[in-house]
């Protein structure tokens, strides 16, 4: 009888060490998705907290708008008023549109070439390869030719310009994504319009297009977001009549230091366009994410 009793207390502490243990594990897992979550909305919250600032209090430890000190908008106002900033915008969502799918137009062809044709052993992975290297490479290698390209085209320092820069530079990022999509798709769907007389772009065109559709959206979306942030071509190929956002941003540095007021009004505003093209595309992103994850 105390044996049996004795099992029971022990079965009963087991089980109560067994929850205590899941529930250390809940509130760890718990605590370190809200500290990743803090470190990265914190600069973002800086940033607006420095936009409100007033310009004789902009450095100091001041964290919280009305408790700390008096906000203001006298920041916006002064950037709504700036001279060039609806054109470097203009200039912004031009280059990045038309870089974005110009981009994706080249690369989907060449994606689908590496993921649905029968190439000798090991060249899809090969031309894979080339891409990512292509893309990994720092940016500042293809500047000189970049440069002297441009200007035997008479294109420096215009939207055109970027545009080809930042399609050919991103264009190995969105062949990479889109391959894998490719793949994806069942080989039985062309062979059925093949045996219809379907041709083999007609099949590209009209079913493997159609389901890598969210595949697509993602990667525009994803060179859309990098060819809006870069900088150094903008800043090196269009810093007049071509001049973006990021080149405004750095333009507010001067001999007398940095206006962080201005600078945080400009970065924050820069964020606008990116911040809205991912809540349009945010569907099509999580299937683009989900591509090949279940197997039918």
């Amino acid at each position: 009888m105390r044996s049996r009793r004795a099992e029971w207390v022990t079965g009963e502490i087991g089980r109560v060490f067994l929850r205590l243990g899941m529930l250390a594990r809940r509130v760890l897992a718990a605590v370190a998705v809200w500290t990743a979550v803090l470190i990265a909305i914190f600069p973002l919250y800086w940033a607006v907290v420095t936009s409100l600032r007033p310009r004789n209090v902009e450095l100091g430890d001041l964290w919280l708008p009305g408790v700390r000190f008096e906000p203001t908008l006298a920041a916006w106002e002064r950037l709504l008023a700036l001279p060039g900033l609806w054109s470097s915008f203009g200039n912004s969502i031009a280059i990045s549109v038309g870089a974005a799918t110009l981009a994706i137009t080249l690369a989907a062809p060449a994606a689908y070439a590496i993921g649905r044709l029968r190439f000798p052993r090991g060249w899809a992975p090969a031309m894979l390869l080339a891409f990512l290297f292509l893309r990994l490479l720092p940016p500042v290698v293809y500047l000189p030719s970049y440069l002297l390209l441009l200007r035997q085209l008479s294109l420096v320092d215009t939207v055109a310009g970027l545009v080809i820069v930042n399609a050919t530079f991103n264009l190995p990022l969105a062949a990479i994504i889109l391959a894998g999509a490719f793949r994806e798709v069942p080989r039985e769907l062309e062979e059925a319009a093949w045996v219809d007389g379907v041709s083999r772009w007609g099949s590209f065109a009209r079913i493997c297009l159609p389901l890598v559709a969210p595949a697509i959206a993602a990667s525009w979306l994803l060179c859309l977001a990098f060819i809006w942030n870069e900088w150094m071509y903008a800043s090196a190929l269009g810093y007049i009549e071509a001049r973006s956002v990021p080149v405004l941003i750095q333009a507010t540095g001067s001999g007398g230091g940095v206006p962080f007021g201005a600078a945080t009004t400009r970065a924050l505003a820069s964020t606008a366009v990116p911040v809205l093209a991912a809540l349009l595309a945010q569907r099509y992103m999580v299937r683009a994410l989900s591509l090949g994850a279940v197997k039918g």
